[in-house]
């Protein structure tokens, strides 16, 4: 054995190896594991016991010097901090090599078990520094020319870092023990709070690859770190779909089910960004995330109450998963949410969840019923801006509950102040909600009592055609009772504003709604004169061409109106 080799010797079995390690340079290091990878061969060949575990350590052994050939033959080789301390990981794993087998030759094994434990660990470093090696060039780092990238200091912010240091620290995610990796994420949460933007846009698919497996790290301290990290890019609505094709959605499952106060805080908020694609709102489901959801919103505290009803909203938008939902008690804590949730977006969102759910769902409309859902809508839209999507719950329920049962919840009064004061979304919502309702003579007088005529009449001005069409159809149905029909002729707005919906184009869709509430108001020969004078008989003439139900017949009774009237004045 010559000298080298001694020396070699000396230093592993005194556990020198690293003593040089700032010393070297890098080429020294690079002559170093290349001289350590002949003796480690040597004496794993040499050893008997264990034969199956030392045959696969030979093995990769035999890789390493063409994994370091093709390491030192990349242009930026020597520039680069992160091939000399891969060559140091490198040269660490081969002296331990060395040591073992050392250790198998003179029989100085503590024991059978401790052994083949010693060697499997061995077999899994030298893994990582194939990989890391081969990951090394793949990821394009080596080259960029940096310095290396220390971890912050508590007492210090960390400096200004250029692209390629940033490049270098997102590779340190990959590369190296955990705890290495642990200290790039160190590095990586102080560079958030100083250049967030730069170091997203520098984060590759491999990159977030990394932080997601360490979502699943035995350490608390690192999954909550990981997963700060991945709810600020979630946050920053960039790299959403790599993050749920590299397996992201089941750690933040598991983190919602039993991670620590933060981790569960960071999980929830992920989660409810992602599931606003109705893509991976099915991919959750089927990790199973609607339970976790569910118990969030029974015991958490407000803030992820209110991001884990936000999710559920988002999943509950797809109807092929409603049922499932419903069977894993979704309506009952909706319903509790509305009575009990302390932020008023948490409202909101039960709100908004159980307007998807009772959609199309008869099964489902009878379940929130019965759960009490109804009282607690109407109780949320006692509000003094009262929200859309209660409405429209409410709305989905109507054709599903009794008159009767809806005069003892005080429906009626509720709707009234929705027209009042409630949004313009509100506003259609609770005339649509009439509409379904009106569906006996005994109802549309309750309406027409309550209040509801005057304001919808109002709602016909309304910009949007939708609102002018629901409103519209409102009117048309309310005007067949006798009494409602007197209540319309008295408001001076309805007859102008019945007529502006006479017009004849495509985005007019309530003109069908508008010619029979006229009709309806044509007996009346004050109500004839108005159409006429606000140009009825004009817009008419182009609905009896279109085939409009009721516009041909109105037109002749306004234009023999309008003959008897020039006839009597002759």
């Amino acid at each position: 054995m010559d000298f080298f080799h001694c020396q070699i010797k000396t230093m592993v079995e005194e556990g020198k190896i690293e003593v040089l390690a700032n010393q070297r340079s890098i080429e020294d290091w690079l002559s170093h594991a290349r001289e350590l990878v002949p003796v480690a061969l040597d004496r794993a060949r040499e050893v008997k016991g264990f034969p199956a575990r030392w045959r696969k350590i030979i093995s990769k052994l035999e890789q390493i010097p063409s994994c370091l050939s093709d390491l030192s033959s990349h242009p930026c080789f020597s520039k680069n901090a992160l091939s000399k301390e891969q060559l140091q990981a490198v040269s660490r794993t081969l002296a331990e090599a060395i040591k073992l087998a050392e250790s198998c030759l003179g029989e100085k094994c503590e024991g059978k078990l401790r052994m083949q434990s010693d060697l499997d660990s061995l077999s899994g470093k030298l893994d990582l520094n194939l990989r890391d090696c081969g990951l090394l060039i793949k990821t394009g780092v080596l080259g960029e020319v940096s310095e290396p990238v220390s971890a912050p200091n508590s007492s210090t912010k960390m400096e200004a870092v250029t692209s390629s240091n940033i490049k270098e620290l997102l590779a340190r995610l990959q590369i190296g023990s955990l705890e290495a990796k642990h200290r790039a994420l160190d590095c990586i949460l102080e560079l958030m709070k100083e250049d967030e933007k730069s170091l997203f846009a520098a984060l590759g698919r491999s990159n977030i690859g990394a932080l997601i497996q360490m979502l699943t790290a035995t350490s608390t301290c690192i999954r909550e770190k990981s997963i700060t990290v991945i709810c600020s890019i979630i946050e920053s609505g960039n790299y959403k779909n790599w993050l749920v094709s590299e397996g992201v959605l089941p750690p933040l499952i598991r983190l919602l089910e039993s991670g620590s106060s933060v981790g569960k805080e960071k999980a929830v908020i992920s989660v409810q960004r992602l599931s606003m694609s109705a893509e991976t709102a099915r991919a959750l489901v089927g990790h199973g995330g609607i339970q976790p959801l569910i118990e969030t919103c029974r015991t958490g505290d407000s803030i992820l109450q209110a991001a884990a009803a936000c999710a559920l909203k988002n999943i509950s938008a797809l109807p092929e998963v409603r049922q499932s939902l419903s069977e894993q008690g979704i309506v009952k804590v909706m319903t509790n949410l509305l009575d009990c949730g302390i932020l008023l977006g948490t409202k909101e969102y039960a709100a908004e969840c159980l307007q998807n759910l009772t959609a199309a769902n008869e099964n489902l409309r009878k379940l929130v019923i019965s759960e009490g859902g109804v009282r607690s809508l109407l109780a949320y839209l006692d509000r003094p801006l009262p929200q859309e999507s209660a409405v429209s719950a409410l709305r989905n329920l109507v054709g599903s509950l009794p008159p009767e049962k809806l005069v003892s919840l005080n429906f009626l009064p509720r709707l009234v102040h929705v027209l009042k004061s409630g949004s313009l979304g509100a506003q259609q919502a609770a005339a649509l909600a009439i509409c379904r309702a009106c569906d006996s003579e005994e109802m549309k007088k309750l309406v027409g009592e309550a209040g509801c005529i005057p304001l919808l009449i109002k709602l016909l001005e309304a910009k949007p055609h939708s609102a002018r069409e629901i409103a519209a159809q409102a009117v048309s149905s309310l005007i067949t009772l006798p009494q409602n029909r007197k209540e319309i002729k008295k408001d001076d707005q309805s007859v102008p504003n019945l007529v502006q919906l006479l017009d004849s184009s495509p985005q007019n869709t309530a003109k069908k709604y508008a010619v029979l509430c006229l009709l309806c108001l044509s007996s009346s020969q004050k109500c004839r004169r108005m159409m006429t004078s606000h140009g009825a008989i004009g817009y008419l003439k182009k609905l009896a061409e279109m085939d409009i139900p009721g516009a041909k017949k109105l037109l002749e009774r306004l234009e023999m109106g309008k003959l008897r009237s020039l006839l009597s004045r002759n």
